[in-house]
């Protein structure tokens, strides 16, 4: 993934353009004497109401804020460039993992990558994406139209396979997704492909039908082949705020994710989710989406990811 890294940092900025600096500065933790003599209780309520409408969620914001408390009444905080460089690294540290952030690879060919997640996340166009982006690594995809719930999604699929001259397996609307991922696997495989990837249904409405629908699609492909799906990756949209963090820990509960990609990582998107997430199910984010071209998604890099959020 070098040359995708490559890209990211010579076209963007990495991370969400609104920076948790600019929404703390006005805190009283920007007054030097208050940093040398230890941040009262005042300043550090604003912090966890500047912290909690980041989207950093309890958890996270709790430790942040506990932290800053104790650092600063160890005398370590006595400017403003202290307490940035202070929070960046804590939140690098929230977002260390021991689980890898690169996408396994089958023994056997095709590695299997599942993409879930509820409708309007970005799973299709993530799916795109991948493809892309493993085009560019060398890889050979196939594409798995598997939300067989709705024709547009199908054609959507379609669409991009055309685009991207990838081939893509896809079965009628209404029809079996486990069905299509099981024949994507056997089309990939007969053509000496390196990867599929699978977009899947999300409706929320039917949560049991579809947690389900999915749990049997992961039977099927590991059925088909040894330990697939090789990845589960949940999609969330960074600007659902909390709801990305409930949608993380039903599809967590049901199915044993491999990896999270954050989509609509842009503009507005309050940054914090990623940390909320990652720190509630402990499962490593991969990727994220930057924007809506076909190469805005990037591997997901936690010590960049802190610096553009604390800034």
């Amino acid at each position: 993934m070098n040359r995708q890294l490559e890209r990211a940092d010579s076209d963007r900025e990495f991370g969400p353009r609104r920076g948790l600096w600019r929404r703390i500065k006005d805190i009283a933790l920007m007054d030097v004497a208050v940093l040398v003599k230890g941040v009262d209780d005042a300043a550090l309520e604003q912090l966890e109401e500047r912290l909690l409408g980041a989207d950093f969620g309890v958890s996270a914001t709790l430790y942040l804020v506990d932290e800053l408390n104790a650092e600063s009444k160890k005398g370590k905080l006595s400017s403003a460039e202290d307490l940035q460089a202070f929070l960046t690294a804590r939140v690098e540290q929230l977002l260390a993992t021991e689980r890898g952030r690169d996408l396994a690879v089958a023994e056997r060919p095709p590695t299997v990558v599942l993409l879930v997640g509820v409708n309007g996340v970005g799973k299709t166009t993530t799916a795109a994406r991948l493809a892309r982006m493993l085009q560019a690594d060398g890889h050979t995809v196939l594409l798995a139209a598997a939300d067989t719930f709705r024709a547009g999604a199908i054609e959507q699929v379609e669409v991009w396979g055309e685009k991207l001259g990838v081939p893509v397996v896809s079965g009628a609307a209404g029809g079996d997704p486990a069905a299509v991922v099981f024949d994507a696997i056997e089309a990939a495989s007969s053509r000496k492909l390196s990867h599929v990837i699978a977009d899947t249904a999300g409706r929320l409405h039917t949560q049991r039908d579809l947690m389900a629908e999915l749990e049997k699609v992961a039977r099927v492909a590991a059925s088909r082949i040894d330990n697939a799906p090789h990845e589960i990756l949940l999609c969330l949209d960074a600007t659902t705020g909390q709801n990305a963090v409930a949608q993380a820990r039903v599809f967590g509960s049901k199915l044993p994710l491999t990896g999270l990609v954050v989509c609509k990582l842009d503009g507005t998107a309050r940054g914090g989710v990623v940390v909320a997430v990652q720190r509630d199910l402990g499962v490593p984010i991969k990727f994220v989406g930057l924007g809506e071209g076909p190469d805005d998604l990037i591997p997901f890099d936690p010590h960049r990811f802190a610096e553009g959020l604390v800034r």
